[in-house]
């Protein structure tokens, strides 16, 4: 009931001075609750941080023993696997004890290039001539033949014997049947483990001038006999293809293993879609294929100055020795025969630093063209 009057007007503003006075009081408790409110944030912050990092300790303690137990399956499986296949490692230990035996210990001997080696003062008591060996190589008279002979026949090789085993495994891939193409492979295997000097006596059978079947036919025929292996106009043509007779079936392993990781699937939509076989074959094979045939012409640019020994030295004879002498014959007259050890061992360095030089222009451009490479 409101209070008029004098009395009513003091105490009214004995009221409101009071609340007045009560203000700051209130604001006091407003602060102490901020306070108090502000450090529960704190301390929940405190708590909040120790609990993140005990969780974070835990996290970092699940995490190292993952990891260790992660190693431990890692090992275990290792182990299992060289177990399992402990008799592949012997075999591969084999490969490589013979690499390193034969390959690269006697590396060590390319510094006779670079000495007047004497046998019995040997490697260490032979005296330095540098570059001497080579300048010799490089301004003898038969450097340049012998340079084209090798390059000659290298070539012929690749351009005639490097498509032959692809060819080999593309016809033996389209046969049906399975026991006809397993005969026919063996067939064509069977060559590449017969010696150069049988097969030497089998071009002799050949192409003997007096008992050769191929000039008794010539003769038959009313022609004049022909003296292959004596003509230095046939030589290169009897190498070429005596080693595509040895030595393409062998090839055709590679080929025939890249050609076997082809899905069948791609066949069968293109038989679907009614594609003949050399559609599938220049569609489908060749494209599916195309890494290896790279990877294995690299691989044979690196031996293009290497024509091999055998064979050439028993076909060689005085009549076709202008085109027949090559860096792997002329190296055993020099080196084995005259005795010219360090002369015989910078021709081989030469042979190896030129292939080398090959293998990474080659792989160069492969990689340029989008095809892969060694590396």
């Amino acid at each position: 009931m409101p209070i008029y009057g004098a009395e009513g007007m003091d105490m009214s503003m004995a009221n409101a001075q009071g609340g007045k006075a009560r203000a700051p009081g209130g604001a006091l408790g407003r602060a102490r609750n901020d306070a108090s409110a502000g450090g529960g944030k704190v301390r929940a912050r405190n708590g909040a941080s120790s609990s993140g990092g005990k969780t974070d300790a835990r996290n970092g303690a699940s995490v190292g023993g993952a990891s260790g137990r992660a190693r431990a399956r890692n090992a275990g499986h290792w182990g299992k696997h060289l177990r399992r296949n402990a008799w592949l490692y012997v075999f591969l230990l084999i490969g490589l004890a013979y690499l390193i035996v034969f390959k690269y210990i006697p590396m060590a001997g390319i510094v006779i290039a670079f000495e007047d080696y004497n046998t019995f003062a040997g490697i260490l008591g032979s005296p330095w001539v540098g570059l001497q060996n080579f300048k010799y190589l490089f301004s003898s008279a038969e450097f340049g033949r012998v340079l084209r002979n090798s390059v000659t026949l290298s070539l012929l090789r690749l351009l005639a014997g490097f498509p032959a085993p692809l060819l080999l495994a593309l016809l033996l891939n389209e046969i049906g049947s399975r026991f006809y193409k397993r005969a026919m492979q063996t067939i064509l295997y069977l060559p590449h483990f017969v010696s150069w000097v049988v097969i030497y006596g089998i071009l002799l059978n050949l192409l003997s001038p007096s008992t050769g079947l191929l000039n008794y036919a010539i003769a038959a025929l009313g022609g004049k006999t022909v003296s292959f292996l004596t003509s230095p106009s046939h030589f290169s043509t009897i190498v070429v293809l005596s080693d595509i007779w040895k030595n393409a079936g062998w090839g055709t392993i590679v080929y025939l293993a890249a050609i076997s990781g082809i899905n069948p699937a791609y066949y069968e939509a293109a038989i679907i879609d009614g594609a003949s076989r050399f559609k599938r074959i220049a569609h489908i094979t060749l494209p599916m294929i195309a890494g290896t045939v790279v990877v294995m012409l690299i691989l044979r640019s690196g031996s293009i100055l290497n024509n091999g020994f055998e064979q050439i030295f028993l076909l060689q004879n005085a009549l076709n020795a202008d085109v027949s002498e090559v860096f792997e014959t002329y190296t055993y007259k020099v080196g084995l025969v005259e005795g010219r050890f360090p002369f015989s061992t910078a021709v081989g360095l030469f042979q190896s630093a030129v292939g080398l030089a090959l293998i990474m222009i080659t792989n160069f451009a492969a990689r340029k063209a989008g095809e892969g490479g060694l590396w």
